[in-house]
Protein backbone atom coordinates (compact mmCIF):
# COMPACT_ATOMS: atom_id res chain seq x y z
CA UNK A 1 0.00 0.00 0.00
CA UNK A 2 1.45 3.36 -1.09
CA UNK A 3 0.42 6.24 1.13
CA UNK A 4 0.91 9.95 0.56
CA UNK A 5 1.30 11.85 3.83
CA UNK A 6 0.47 15.56 3.78
CA UNK A 7 1.12 18.20 6.43
CA UNK A 8 -0.44 21.43 5.20
CA UNK A 9 0.44 24.75 6.80
CA UNK A 10 -1.01 28.15 5.98
CA UNK A 11 1.53 28.70 3.18
CA UNK A 12 3.36 25.37 2.96
CA UNK A 13 2.89 21.63 2.35
CA UNK A 14 5.26 18.98 3.68
CA UNK A 15 4.85 15.60 2.04
CA UNK A 16 6.16 12.04 2.09
CA UNK A 17 5.28 9.08 -0.08
CA UNK A 18 5.76 5.76 1.71
CA UNK A 19 5.40 2.18 0.55
CA UNK A 20 3.81 0.31 3.46
CA UNK A 21 3.88 -3.11 1.82
CA UNK A 22 6.55 -4.56 4.10
CA UNK A 23 8.68 -2.12 6.06
CA UNK A 24 7.77 1.55 5.69
CA UNK A 25 9.96 2.45 2.71
CA UNK A 26 10.35 6.14 1.99
CA UNK A 27 9.94 6.68 -1.73
CA UNK A 28 10.09 10.47 -1.82
CA UNK A 29 9.61 13.55 0.32
CA UNK A 30 9.56 17.26 -0.13
CA UNK A 31 8.31 20.69 0.81
CA UNK A 32 6.20 23.26 -0.99
CA UNK A 33 6.64 26.78 0.40
CA UNK A 34 5.49 30.37 -0.18
CA UNK A 35 2.01 29.37 -1.34
CA UNK A 36 0.03 32.45 -2.33
CA UNK A 37 3.13 34.63 -2.76
CA UNK A 38 4.45 35.83 -6.12
CA UNK A 39 7.25 33.25 -6.15
CA UNK A 40 6.58 29.82 -4.68
CA UNK A 41 9.07 26.97 -4.40
CA UNK A 42 9.18 23.18 -4.22
CA UNK A 43 12.04 21.00 -3.03
CA UNK A 44 11.80 17.26 -3.74
CA UNK A 45 14.09 14.31 -3.12
CA UNK A 46 14.11 10.57 -2.58
CA UNK A 47 16.52 7.66 -2.26
CA UNK A 48 15.95 6.49 -5.83
CA UNK A 49 14.84 9.57 -7.72
CA UNK A 50 16.39 12.78 -8.99
CA UNK A 51 16.24 15.73 -6.58
CA UNK A 52 14.44 18.86 -7.74
CA UNK A 53 14.30 22.48 -6.64
CA UNK A 54 11.64 24.42 -8.50
CA UNK A 55 10.58 28.07 -8.28
CA UNK A 56 7.27 29.17 -9.75
CA UNK A 57 4.01 30.84 -8.63
CA UNK A 58 1.88 28.53 -6.46
CA UNK A 59 -1.35 30.47 -5.87
CA UNK A 60 -3.15 27.98 -3.61
CA UNK A 61 -2.97 24.54 -1.96
CA UNK A 62 -4.73 22.79 -4.85
CA UNK A 63 -2.05 24.01 -7.26
CA UNK A 64 0.63 23.04 -4.73
CA UNK A 65 -0.69 19.49 -4.37
CA UNK A 66 -1.16 19.19 -8.13
CA UNK A 67 2.51 20.13 -8.47
CA UNK A 68 3.48 17.45 -5.93
CA UNK A 69 1.50 14.82 -7.85
CA UNK A 70 3.14 15.91 -11.12
CA UNK A 71 6.63 15.62 -9.61
CA UNK A 72 5.85 12.19 -8.15
CA UNK A 73 4.87 10.89 -11.61
CA UNK A 74 7.37 12.79 -13.81
CA UNK A 75 9.90 10.62 -15.73
CA UNK A 76 13.04 12.03 -14.02
CA UNK A 77 11.84 12.92 -10.51
CA UNK A 78 8.99 10.48 -10.17
CA UNK A 79 8.60 7.27 -8.22
CA UNK A 80 5.13 6.41 -9.52
CA UNK A 81 4.09 5.26 -13.00
CA UNK A 82 0.65 6.76 -12.44
CA UNK A 83 -1.45 8.34 -9.70
CA UNK A 84 -3.46 5.11 -9.55
CA UNK A 85 -0.62 3.72 -7.43
CA UNK A 86 -1.57 6.03 -4.53
CA UNK A 87 -3.78 3.88 -2.31
CA UNK A 88 -4.56 6.42 0.42
CA UNK A 89 -3.71 9.87 1.75
CA UNK A 90 -3.00 10.62 5.39
CA UNK A 91 -3.29 14.17 6.72
CA UNK A 92 -1.82 15.68 9.83
CA UNK A 93 -4.61 17.70 11.45
CA UNK A 94 -3.72 19.97 14.35
CA UNK A 95 -6.95 19.99 16.34
CA UNK A 96 -9.68 17.41 16.76
CA UNK A 97 -11.31 19.09 19.77
CA UNK A 98 -13.56 16.72 21.68
CA UNK A 99 -14.84 15.15 18.46
CA UNK A 100 -11.88 12.83 17.85
CA UNK A 101 -10.11 10.61 20.36
CA UNK A 102 -8.33 8.69 17.58
CA UNK A 103 -7.38 9.00 13.93
CA UNK A 104 -10.40 8.97 11.64
CA UNK A 105 -11.51 8.13 8.11
CA UNK A 106 -12.49 11.38 6.43
CA UNK A 107 -16.19 11.42 5.68
CA UNK A 108 -18.45 14.42 5.17
CA UNK A 109 -19.26 14.32 8.89
CA UNK A 110 -15.60 14.08 9.90
CA UNK A 111 -14.73 17.00 7.63
CA UNK A 112 -17.53 19.05 9.19
CA UNK A 113 -16.22 18.33 12.70
CA UNK A 114 -12.68 19.28 11.69
CA UNK A 115 -14.10 22.55 10.39
CA UNK A 116 -15.88 23.13 13.71
CA UNK A 117 -12.46 23.02 15.39
CA UNK A 118 -11.10 25.87 13.23
CA UNK A 119 -11.89 28.39 15.97
CA UNK A 120 -9.68 26.34 18.32
CA UNK A 121 -6.76 26.25 15.86
CA UNK A 122 -7.28 29.16 13.46
CA UNK A 123 -3.76 28.99 12.01
CA UNK A 124 -3.67 25.23 11.44
CA UNK A 125 -7.06 23.57 10.88
CA UNK A 126 -8.11 25.79 7.94
CA UNK A 127 -4.83 24.92 6.21
CA UNK A 128 -5.33 21.22 7.00
CA UNK A 129 -8.79 21.42 5.43
CA UNK A 130 -7.33 22.99 2.30
CA UNK A 131 -5.20 19.89 1.87
CA UNK A 132 -8.14 17.56 2.44
CA UNK A 133 -10.34 19.47 -0.01
CA UNK A 134 -7.58 19.69 -2.62
CA UNK A 135 -7.10 15.91 -2.55
CA UNK A 136 -10.86 15.39 -2.75
CA UNK A 137 -10.90 17.46 -5.94
CA UNK A 138 -7.76 16.01 -7.52
CA UNK A 139 -8.12 12.34 -6.54
CA UNK A 140 -11.74 11.91 -5.42
CA UNK A 141 -11.56 8.10 -5.46
CA UNK A 142 -8.61 7.88 -3.03
CA UNK A 143 -9.54 7.36 0.66
CA UNK A 144 -8.27 9.93 3.15
CA UNK A 145 -7.49 9.73 6.88
CA UNK A 146 -6.99 12.48 9.45
CA UNK A 147 -4.44 12.00 12.25
CA UNK A 148 -4.83 14.53 15.05
CA UNK A 149 -2.20 16.17 17.26
CA UNK A 150 -4.75 16.30 20.07
CA UNK A 151 -6.43 12.88 20.01
CA UNK A 152 -3.91 10.98 22.16
CA UNK A 153 -4.51 13.44 25.00
CA UNK A 154 -8.28 12.94 25.07
CA UNK A 155 -7.71 10.41 27.86
CA UNK A 156 -6.66 13.16 30.30
CA UNK A 157 -8.93 13.21 33.37
CA UNK A 158 -11.19 16.24 33.74
CA UNK A 159 -9.26 17.61 36.71
CA UNK A 160 -6.17 17.73 34.45
CA UNK A 161 -7.76 19.32 31.39
CA UNK A 162 -10.09 21.90 32.96
CA UNK A 163 -8.94 25.45 33.66
CA UNK A 164 -10.13 27.08 36.91
CA UNK A 165 -12.21 29.59 34.94
CA UNK A 166 -15.98 30.13 35.20
CA UNK A 167 -17.49 26.94 33.79
CA UNK A 168 -19.55 28.91 31.28
CA UNK A 169 -16.43 29.46 29.14
CA UNK A 170 -16.03 25.73 28.71
CA UNK A 171 -19.72 25.39 27.87
CA UNK A 172 -19.73 28.28 25.39
CA UNK A 173 -16.26 28.11 23.82
CA UNK A 174 -14.82 24.72 24.87
CA UNK A 175 -11.97 26.44 26.71
CA UNK A 176 -9.95 23.58 28.22
CA UNK A 177 -6.54 21.98 27.87
CA UNK A 178 -6.15 19.82 24.76
CA UNK A 179 -2.42 19.22 24.31
CA UNK A 180 -0.49 18.65 21.09
CA UNK A 181 2.37 16.53 19.67
CA UNK A 182 0.23 13.50 20.54
CA UNK A 183 1.40 11.42 17.56
CA UNK A 184 5.03 11.89 18.56
CA UNK A 185 4.50 11.22 22.29
CA UNK A 186 2.66 7.97 21.63
CA UNK A 187 5.04 6.82 18.91
CA UNK A 188 8.27 7.23 20.88
CA UNK A 189 6.78 5.69 24.04
CA UNK A 190 5.63 2.59 22.18
CA UNK A 191 8.91 2.40 20.24
CA UNK A 192 10.99 2.63 23.43
CA UNK A 193 8.98 -0.13 25.08
CA UNK A 194 9.52 -2.40 22.07
CA UNK A 195 13.26 -1.76 22.22
CA UNK A 196 13.33 -2.50 25.96
CA UNK A 197 11.02 -5.51 25.72
CA UNK A 198 8.42 -3.86 27.95
CA UNK A 199 4.64 -3.85 27.87
CA UNK A 200 3.67 -0.28 26.98
CA UNK A 201 0.43 -0.61 28.94
CA UNK A 202 2.18 -1.50 32.19
CA UNK A 203 4.68 1.37 32.48
CA UNK A 204 4.83 4.95 33.70
CA UNK A 205 6.58 7.05 31.05
CA UNK A 206 7.41 10.73 30.60
CA UNK A 207 8.08 11.77 27.02
CA UNK A 208 9.92 15.04 26.32
CA UNK A 209 9.32 16.23 22.75
CA UNK A 210 11.85 19.04 22.54
CA UNK A 211 12.15 21.06 19.36
CA UNK A 212 11.21 24.54 18.19
CA UNK A 213 7.85 23.55 19.61
CA UNK A 214 8.22 21.60 22.85
CA UNK A 215 5.94 19.63 25.13
CA UNK A 216 6.07 16.94 27.80
CA UNK A 217 3.56 14.15 28.32
CA UNK A 218 2.82 11.85 31.26
CA UNK A 219 1.81 8.40 29.99
CA UNK A 220 0.45 6.02 32.61
CA UNK A 221 -0.23 2.44 31.50
CA UNK A 222 -0.47 3.40 27.86
CA UNK A 223 -2.65 6.52 28.10
CA UNK A 224 -1.91 10.22 28.30
CA UNK A 225 -2.86 11.57 31.73
CA UNK A 226 -1.34 15.04 31.39
CA UNK A 227 0.66 17.16 28.95
CA UNK A 228 2.29 20.56 29.12
CA UNK A 229 0.60 22.28 26.15
CA UNK A 230 -2.94 23.44 26.78
CA UNK A 231 -5.75 25.16 24.90
CA UNK A 232 -3.08 26.29 22.45
CA UNK A 233 0.56 25.23 21.90
CA UNK A 234 1.69 28.35 23.81
CA UNK A 235 1.24 26.87 27.30
CA UNK A 236 3.94 24.84 29.01
CA UNK A 237 7.64 24.77 28.23
CA UNK A 238 9.75 27.63 27.00
CA UNK A 239 10.13 27.05 23.24
CA UNK A 240 11.95 28.43 20.22
CA UNK A 241 9.77 31.52 19.90
CA UNK A 242 6.82 30.71 22.20
CA UNK A 243 6.80 32.02 25.74
CA UNK A 244 5.39 28.94 27.50
CA UNK A 245 4.02 29.38 31.03
CA UNK A 246 3.61 33.07 31.85
CA UNK A 247 1.87 35.05 34.57
CA UNK A 248 -1.22 36.40 32.79
CA UNK A 249 -0.99 39.49 34.94
CA UNK A 250 2.41 40.23 33.42
CA UNK A 251 0.93 39.94 29.93
CA UNK A 252 -1.93 42.28 30.80
CA UNK A 253 0.57 44.76 32.28
CA UNK A 254 2.67 44.70 29.11
CA UNK A 255 -0.43 45.24 26.97
CA UNK A 256 -1.44 48.22 29.11
CA UNK A 257 2.00 49.83 29.22
CA UNK A 258 2.74 49.25 25.51
CA UNK A 259 -0.84 49.94 24.38
CA UNK A 260 -0.72 46.56 22.61
CA UNK A 261 -3.61 45.20 20.54
CA UNK A 262 -4.59 41.50 20.52
CA UNK A 263 -2.80 40.72 17.26
CA UNK A 264 0.46 42.20 18.53
CA UNK A 265 0.08 40.38 21.85
CA UNK A 266 -0.48 37.09 20.03
CA UNK A 267 2.60 37.76 17.93
CA UNK A 268 4.62 38.49 21.07
CA UNK A 269 3.81 35.23 22.87
CA UNK A 270 4.04 33.03 19.75
CA UNK A 271 6.80 34.51 17.58
CA UNK A 272 8.91 36.93 19.60
CA UNK A 273 9.46 35.16 22.91
CA UNK A 274 11.06 31.90 24.07
CA UNK A 275 14.72 31.22 23.33
CA UNK A 276 14.79 33.81 20.55
CA UNK A 277 13.09 36.54 22.52
CA UNK A 278 15.05 36.18 25.74
CA UNK A 279 18.49 35.58 24.23
CA UNK A 280 18.19 38.04 21.37
CA UNK A 281 20.45 35.62 19.47
CA UNK A 282 18.48 32.74 17.97
CA UNK A 283 15.75 30.15 18.49
CA UNK A 284 18.27 27.44 17.56
CA UNK A 285 20.02 25.65 20.44
CA UNK A 286 23.21 25.24 18.40
CA UNK A 287 23.50 29.00 17.94
CA UNK A 288 22.84 29.60 21.63
CA UNK A 289 25.46 27.07 22.67
CA UNK A 290 28.04 28.71 20.41
CA UNK A 291 27.12 32.17 21.71
CA UNK A 292 27.31 30.95 25.30
CA UNK A 293 30.82 29.61 24.75
CA UNK A 294 31.79 33.05 23.48
CA UNK A 295 30.59 34.63 26.71
CA UNK A 296 27.04 35.65 25.83
CA UNK A 297 25.37 35.49 29.24
CA UNK A 298 21.79 35.75 27.96
CA UNK A 299 22.33 32.88 25.54
CA UNK A 300 23.69 30.70 28.36
CA UNK A 301 20.82 31.70 30.66
CA UNK A 302 18.28 30.90 27.93
CA UNK A 303 19.62 27.32 27.71
CA UNK A 304 19.47 26.96 31.50
CA UNK A 305 15.91 28.34 31.58
CA UNK A 306 14.84 25.81 28.97
CA UNK A 307 16.40 22.84 30.78
CA UNK A 308 15.13 23.99 34.17
CA UNK A 309 11.54 24.11 32.98
CA UNK A 310 11.86 20.63 31.48
CA UNK A 311 13.11 19.36 34.86
CA UNK A 312 10.21 21.02 36.68
CA UNK A 313 7.62 19.35 34.46
CA UNK A 314 9.31 15.96 34.86
CA UNK A 315 9.14 16.34 38.63
CA UNK A 316 5.48 17.35 38.48
CA UNK A 317 4.54 14.40 36.29
CA UNK A 318 6.39 11.90 38.48
CA UNK A 319 4.14 13.14 41.29
CA UNK A 320 1.04 13.05 39.06
CA UNK A 321 1.64 9.38 38.21
CA UNK A 322 3.02 8.41 41.63
CA UNK A 323 6.12 6.92 40.06
CA UNK A 324 8.20 6.64 36.91
CA UNK A 325 9.83 3.87 34.86
CA UNK A 326 11.18 5.69 31.83
CA UNK A 327 12.01 9.21 30.63
CA UNK A 328 12.34 9.79 26.88
CA UNK A 329 13.98 12.62 24.94
CA UNK A 330 12.85 13.16 21.36
CA UNK A 331 12.42 15.95 18.79
CA UNK A 332 15.17 18.02 17.17
CA UNK A 333 16.63 19.20 20.47
CA UNK A 334 15.88 16.04 22.43
CA UNK A 335 17.52 13.79 19.85
CA UNK A 336 20.57 15.92 19.04
CA UNK A 337 21.41 18.43 21.79
CA UNK A 338 23.34 16.30 24.28
CA UNK A 339 24.16 19.41 26.33
CA UNK A 340 20.45 20.06 26.93
CA UNK A 341 19.82 16.42 27.88
CA UNK A 342 22.70 16.59 30.35
CA UNK A 343 21.32 19.71 32.01
CA UNK A 344 18.07 17.86 32.58
CA UNK A 345 19.16 14.29 33.30
CA UNK A 346 21.91 14.97 35.83
CA UNK A 347 19.29 16.39 38.21
CA UNK A 348 17.09 13.28 38.23
CA UNK A 349 18.80 11.26 40.97
CA UNK A 350 15.75 11.84 43.20
CA UNK A 351 13.87 9.26 41.10
CA UNK A 352 16.74 6.79 41.07
CA UNK A 353 17.93 7.78 37.61
CA UNK A 354 21.64 7.28 37.00
CA UNK A 355 22.93 9.41 34.12
CA UNK A 356 25.77 8.24 31.84
CA UNK A 357 27.38 11.47 30.65
CA UNK A 358 29.88 9.73 28.38
CA UNK A 359 27.24 7.75 26.49
CA UNK A 360 25.02 10.82 26.29
CA UNK A 361 27.79 12.93 24.74
CA UNK A 362 28.20 10.45 21.90
CA UNK A 363 24.51 9.94 21.13
CA UNK A 364 23.01 12.06 18.39
CA UNK A 365 20.02 11.35 16.15
CA UNK A 366 19.74 7.69 17.12
CA UNK A 367 17.95 5.50 19.66
CA UNK A 368 19.71 4.54 22.85
CA UNK A 369 19.83 4.51 26.64
CA UNK A 370 21.72 7.32 28.37
CA UNK A 371 21.10 6.00 31.88
CA UNK A 372 23.55 3.80 33.76
CA UNK A 373 23.14 0.03 33.88
CA UNK A 374 22.02 0.11 37.53
CA UNK A 375 19.59 3.01 37.03
CA UNK A 376 16.19 2.40 38.64
CA UNK A 377 14.55 4.82 36.19
CA UNK A 378 15.65 4.44 32.58
CA UNK A 379 16.52 7.51 30.48
CA UNK A 380 16.43 7.10 26.73
CA UNK A 381 16.81 9.00 23.47
CA UNK A 382 14.24 7.88 20.88
CA UNK A 383 13.94 9.27 17.36
CA UNK A 384 10.43 10.29 16.37
CA UNK A 385 8.74 9.90 13.00
CA UNK A 386 5.35 11.59 12.88
CA UNK A 387 4.93 10.87 9.16
CA UNK A 388 5.29 7.15 9.86
CA UNK A 389 2.60 7.39 12.56
CA UNK A 390 0.27 9.04 10.06
CA UNK A 391 1.05 6.40 7.42
CA UNK A 392 0.53 3.52 9.87
CA UNK A 393 -2.81 4.88 11.08
CA UNK A 394 -3.91 5.54 7.52
CA UNK A 395 -3.03 1.99 6.46
CA UNK A 396 -4.82 0.48 9.46
CA UNK A 397 -8.01 2.50 9.01
CA UNK A 398 -8.25 2.15 5.24
CA UNK A 399 -7.53 -1.59 5.42
CA UNK A 400 -10.23 -2.11 8.06
CA UNK A 401 -12.79 -0.23 5.99
CA UNK A 402 -11.97 -2.31 2.91
CA UNK A 403 -12.36 -5.51 4.94
CA UNK A 404 -15.68 -4.28 6.35
CA UNK A 405 -17.01 -3.53 2.91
Amino acid sequence: MKILVLNCGSSSIKYQLLDMQHEADLLAKGLVERIGLPEGCLSHKGPNCKALDLNKPIPDHTVGIRLILDVLTAPETGVLKSLDEIDAVGHRVAHGGEYFDASAFITAEARSNIEKCCSLAPLHNPANLKGIDAMSNLLPQVPQVAVFDTSFHQTMPDYAFFYPLPYEYYEKYKIRRYGFHGTSHKFVAEKACKILGWNFKEKKIITCHLGNGASICAIDNGISVDTSMGFTPVEGLMMGTRVGDLDLGAMLHIMKMENTDLESANNLINKKSGLQGFSGVSSDMRDLMAAGKEGNKRAETAIEMFAYRVRKYIGAYVAAMDGIDLIIFTGGIGENACFVRERVAKYLSFIGAGFDAEVNAGLRGTDGLISTADSKTKIMVVTTNEELVIANDTKRIVSSIKVTH
